[in-house]
């Protein structure tokens, strides 16, 4: 009878999970999630990080604003120049379709 194989462990070089390997399934049994990282080291970076980002949303939702009370008077002026080209625009002629 064959000799059962212990299972691999194995860490990750990209992520540092642990994996469980194992070798007679080929298979991944187990995985335990690699260490938290943090992205800044102290908090005052990150309530500064916070802040910023708080100020840049609150830019984008006021030209947002800006722009849907405009967008009426946007529409009407291209409204206004596509009723002017069709009526500078000479008469397209019979259709095709109509020909038949």
């Amino acid at each position: 009878m064959a000799k059962k194989k212990d299972a691999v462990k194995v860490t990750c070089p990209h992520c540092q999970a642990k994996l469980t390997v194992d070798p007679d399934l080929q298979a991944v049994i187990a995985h335990d999630p690699p260490p938290v990282r943090r992205t800044t080291e102290d908090l005052g970076a990150a309530f500064k990080n916070l802040q910023g980002a708080s100020a840049r949303r609150e830019e984008a939702f006021k030209e947002s604003l800006k722009s849907e009370q405009t967008r009426g008077q946007v529409l009407d002026r291209k409204l206004q120049e596509a009723v002017k080209k069709a009526k500078d625009a000479p008469d397209p002629g019979p259709r095709p379709i109509d020909l038949d």
